[in-house]
């Protein structure tokens, strides 16, 4: 068992939508297998130039290793800080599962991306040949 530290971010317009995203987030958070929430501390949200942004420090119990990796790519929060154990060992058969998922979600990023980076491609393509008209 972890314990970490973690800070989640969320930022964008208008304020409710804001609002209602941390809900979800925390919502879903409460939810997930292996992974329990100790101390929570929501902060109001403030607007910060055009943008609304929010946060809230958490303090977690998660089950292992793969479900603190697991964490990091779902939630994207800005800090993670292992609190306890101070030291631990991993078998290695958990560490190559951890390193495997995190390969398969950075492939699964990049799929991504390389299919928005197509599609903007063909946008600006049909752009330019309805400018030409």
């Amino acid at each position: 068992m972890l314990v970490v530290e973690t800070i989640i971010e969320i930022a964008g317009f208008p304020e409710k939508h804001v609002e209602e995203t941390m809900q979800k987030v925390l919502d879903k958070l409460k939810a997930e297998k292996g992974i329990n929430v100790i101390k929570k501390n929501l902060s109001i949200v403030k607007q910060v130039k055009q943008l609304w942004c929010t946060f809230v420090e958490l303090d977690l119990k998660i089950k292992d290793l793969q479900t603190l990796m697991g964490f990091c790519f779902d939630y994207m929060p800005t800090s993670v800080q292992i609190i306890e154990p101070e030291d631990f060992k991993t078998e290695s058969k958990q560490m190559s599962n951890s390193i495997n998922d995190l390969l398969a979600k950075l492939h699964n990023f990049q799929m991504f991306i390389s299919n928005l980076n197509a599609e903007n491609m063909l946008l600006k393509s049909k752009l330019n040949i309805k400018e030409e008209d």
